[in-house]
């Protein structure tokens, strides 16, 4: 292995787990919505129980143990610590694949799709739809390290990307990636063309041109109005994040259910679940994932990435081969044609009728067999 990756199994500090519970029994609570919905908020009555699932019944030491058994390690690209896993697959041709999480995600999201994908004869697949993993934490998220410098930015995070895969030995490679993943695994394609071979993500970020909004189809109104629905009544997180990252951090550092509900809501909002994320997603995955915020204390530096990066996306024009999967409840949804207009290699397109934003978490098996299908058709 190269001197400078590191092993480094999770292990917190039981005294860690004893003030998370200390800070749950202390919570001073708000007062109860005044609507009878999510229009407000998550609503009292399910973060209370949430708060009393996690200091009664939630076991952080069975999610501790599923990153160490998959494979925990560290390096330092830049002089800040970027935790990942590296999971291998047993088939001797199998394809390296980066996969990029986002905001509010964590590698917690990839969990039920990494035996899917590393060992496929499982799981309905063949040894040649195998992958060896790598699933890197985004800097300042989870047991990544924190910036100290501003700088990071979704193109600095790609090529950080690029440089783990070099040192892990991967001259030829895959990226997929979600929500600021999608991001970020666009700018791996751009900052390494010679060893990505392709990507796939499941978030597409493209917009119409003026004579495509002059004259849109159908479709294309639907997505406008859903895009223009989540401007006016989604984009608060966005706009505190992009701006004041700071201030919103005191709160989140040191309040747990302060944290646990404003990741959750996400889940609620983003997730095609029928109105309640628990139909989709068991208690403990939620938990998981919001632990990793709590635990590294990572509400404000996981925030500072829409300060550094919201207002200045612009993938431009995009050459490699790429593949989308597009779900019904995501952010922005663009058409086929806008899409076509950036990325002039598009080789896989598939439209689904359910799963969100989530796609990993939530619909496992399609994510899986589109990834399959996408990069079967770049190898």
């Amino acid at each position: 292995m190269n001197k400078d990756i590191r092993d480094y199994p999770i292990h917190v500090a039981q005294s860690e787990i004893d003030d998370l519970h200390r800070r749950l029994r202390d919570t001073r609570w708000v007062d109860k919505e005044t609507s009878s919905d999510w229009s407000q908020g998550i609503p009292l009555a399910y973060i209370q129980d949430i708060h009393k699932s996690w200091l009664e019944d939630y076991d952080w030491r069975q999610c501790e143990q599923r990153i160490n058994d998959f494979g925990s390690f560290m390096t330092t690209i830049d002089d800040v610590d970027i935790h990942f896993l590296h999971v291998k697959s047993k088939h001797e041709n199998a394809k390296p694949l980066l996969l990029a999480h986002g905001w509010p995600g964590s590698i917690v999201e990839f969990f039920k799709v990494i035996p899917m994908l590393t060992d496929p004869m499982t799981y309905g697949g063949t040894a040649e739809d195998a992958f060896h993993l790598v699933i890197p934490t985004m800097p300042g998220y989870g047991f990544s390290g924190k910036p100290s410098q501003p700088g990071w930015k979704v193109e600095k995070i790609a090529r950080a990307w690029a440089e783990l895969m070099a040192r892990l030995g991967y001259s030829d490679y895959f990226a997929q990636g979600g929500d600021w993943g999608s991001a970020v695994t666009i700018g791996i394609g751009k900052a390494d063309p010679d060893h990505c071979r392709g990507v796939h993500v499941n978030m597409v970020i493209a917009f119409p041109d003026e004579a495509m909004l002059a004259d849109p189809t159908a479709e294309e109104l639907k997505s406008l109005a859903q895009f223009a629905e989540h401007s006016e009544w989604g984009t608060g997180y966005s706009k505190q994040q992009s701006t004041r990252p700071q201030t919103l951090g005191y709160a989140l550092v040191d309040s747990p259910i302060g944290q646990a509900a404003w990741v959750l809501e996400k889940f609620h909002a983003w997730a095609d679940c029928d109105g309640h994320p628990e139909n989709i997603f068991t208690r403990q995955e939620l938990l998981d994932n919001v632990m990793m915020y709590w635990l590294t204390a990572s509400g404000g530096s996981s925030a500072r990435l829409y300060w550094e990066s919201f207002n200045s996306i612009d993938p431009g024009e995009f050459k490699l081969p790429m593949g989308a999967s597009l779900f019904p409840v995501e952010i922005v949804r663009p058409s086929r044609r806008w899409a076509d207009k950036q990325y002039t290699n598009i080789v896989f397109w598939a439209e689904h009728e359910r799963g969100g934003h989530f796609a990993a978490f939530e619909k496992p098996e399609i994510y899986v067999d589109d990834v399959r299908k996408c990069f079967a058709l770049m190898r």
